[in-house]
């Protein structure tokens, strides 16, 4: 119980990545992370390897102030966190970011790059989905390391994190 109570007072989010698959935006999200105290959870398979110069020349030389974490599923990540409230971006959500209550120790969860979040996920989670409206359909989808700034930076603003 002390636990939870730690995790309640938590006045970080969490940034979680399932299986990215491009190098440079989890670097700049990597050090989007580092300027927020965010910290970054990687899930599954990534589509390139820890040591990739795109990555680290993204995140540039804030790579040790990164709180970095890495699961093999989701599962994995969320039974560390039992108590964990999870938000999964999608543009198939019916819901917008700025229509949701955020919290301080929340995670806000991006899908890789070219499939998103998977339909079961989204189907199971659908009241915990959140949505980026694109204004024009001339456009399918907005760059992975600018939806987690979006969503992070709204649930900084939220909890009064932007003094």
């Amino acid at each position: 119980m002390l636990w939870f109570r730690a995790m309640q007072n938590c006045h970080y989010f969490h940034i979680v990545l399932i299986e990215p698959e491009i190098p440079p935006n989890t670097g700049n999200i990597g050090r989007l992370c580092a300027a927020t105290g965010a910290h970054l959870h990687l899930v599954g398979k990534l589509g390139f390897s820890l040591d990739d110069k795109h990555m680290r020349r993204a995140g540039l030389d804030y790579w040790p102030e990164v709180k970095l974490h890495r699961w093999d599923s989701l599962e994995e990540l969320k039974q560390c966190y039992p108590h964990g409230r999870f938000w999964y971006a999608s543009k198939k959500a019916k819901q917008s970011y700025v229509d949701v209550k955020y919290e301080a120790g929340d995670f806000l969860v991006f899908g890789k790059e070219t499939l998103g979040l998977p339909e079961e996920l989204l189907a199971a989670e659908h009241e915990h989905t959140l949505l980026i409206p694109i204004l024009t359909p001339a456009v399918r989808s907005l760059n992975l390391a600018n939806s987690a700034a979006i969503i992070l930076y709204e649930a900084l603003r939220q909890t009064d994190q932007l003094q």
